[in-house]
């Protein structure tokens, strides 16, 4: 056998069974500038904590410039690309949704996105703060900041959930499960978490697509928000359990179920399995 005959078995299977990102507007978003989109907006939000970067006040209007008008091309583009690939696969739509169509929606959504910085800032400096005050271990907010896998997470979790939201197919996903893989916790896009939200360690947390959680919870590693089935005709159903206000939820507890609710003030204790309602300012151990 030769090489060309080796390649052509290759093309082969390429048009037998998908699975190839060519160059063409009917395309899937490329993963490696999504990521790269995704470490521009997190120096964006906290400058200087997650690239090594010159940061004066005298050039500071211009570094800001930059990161947003890198982000706003390379955004823009990808968002493009999802919306296109989403429309191919429904040819009914085909004829509302252009690929014109598509450049605009990728546009206005790129600039809501940027537009939602000082937002998304001022929810992650309360997600700083609930950690700070609720690891004794964490000697300063700037530590917070740099090293901690759960702040990261959520900062992603809040990239990708505004972006979700606004319709953006694809893109939240390749954000949520990038972070996954450098960080061991698993929030998908559609969640719908509140404010001052506290991941401990975080290792192993598995947070689900139509979880709600209020504010001011706190959870630790190994914590599953999950569903009793995963049945795919359930995939437009509440899955996931509700965490209220206030709620403690401990390493290797497991929450099952779209019409759980973890109640105001509740603390769930560690290695707990629960697919029933829990009372607000209940205490549940093994």
């Amino acid at each position: 056998m030769n090489i060309d005959m080796l390649i052509d078995g290759i093309l082969d299977s390429y048009d037998r069974f998908g699975g190839i990102n060519r160059n063409e507007a009917e395309n899937f978003p490329n993963r490696e500038n999504v990521i790269n989109v995704l470490n521009e907006l997190q120096s964006l939000i906290f400058p200087g904590f997650k690239i090594a970067e010159d940061i004066r006040p005298s050039n500071m209007r211009y570094v800001t410039g930059r990161k947003v008008n890198d982000i706003i091309t390379s955004l823009t583009t990808e968002i493009q690309k999802a919306l296109v690939y989403a429309v191919c696969k429904n040819p009914d739509d085909k004829a509302n949704l252009m690929d014109s169509h598509c450049f605009k929606l990728a546009e206005q959504t790129t600039f809501s996105m940027i537009e939602q910085i000082p937002l998304i800032r001022e929810k992650l400096m309360m997600d700083v703060d609930a950690i700070y005050k609720g690891d004794p271990a964490a000697k300063s907010k700037e530590e917070v900041i740099l090293s901690y896998p759960g702040l990261q997470a959520i900062l992603t979790y809040r990239v990708a959930n505004f972006l979700h939201e606004n319709g953006t197919p694809v893109i939240p996903r390749i954000m949520s499960e990038y972070i996954h893989s450098r960080t061991g916790i698993d929030i998908n896009p559609g969640a719908k978490i509140g404010d001052s939200f506290f991941i401990d360690h975080g290792t192993g947390i598995v947070i689900g697509e139509t979880t709600v959680i209020g504010n001011n919870v706190k959870i630790y590693q190994g914590v599953t928000l999950g569903a009793l089935s995963v049945k795919k005709e359930l995939m437009n159903k509440k899955r996931h359990p509700t965490i209220e206000d206030d709620v403690t939820i401990y390493a290797g507890a497991t929450i099952l179920g779209g019409s759980t609710v973890i109640g105001k003030g509740a603390v769930i204790g560690g290695n707990t399995w629960i697919t029933e309602s829990v009372a607000p300012g209940t205490k549940v151990y093994c």
